[in-house]
């Protein structure tokens, strides 16, 4: 995947979570979470674009 659709849909993600957040009414605590799951699902893909999250599902605890 080439930077500039990497970067453009950062851009996307990013507008989509700042228009839910501004326009649509929650408890600050829904907002919270809903923000930390699009934080945490984009950085798993980000990992995942860039190879990162296969090397890591390859890891074992205990």
């Amino acid at each position: 995947m080439p930077l500039i659709e990497l970067v453009e849909v950062l851009i996307v993600v990013g507008l989509l979570l700042w228009l839910v957040n501004r326009f649509i009414p929650m408890q600050g605590s829904v907002k919270s979470i809903l923000n930390g799951v699009v934080v945490i699902a984009v950085v798993l893909w980000i990992l995942n674009v860039f190879g990162l999250f296969h090397s890591l599902s390859r890891l074992r605890v205990g």
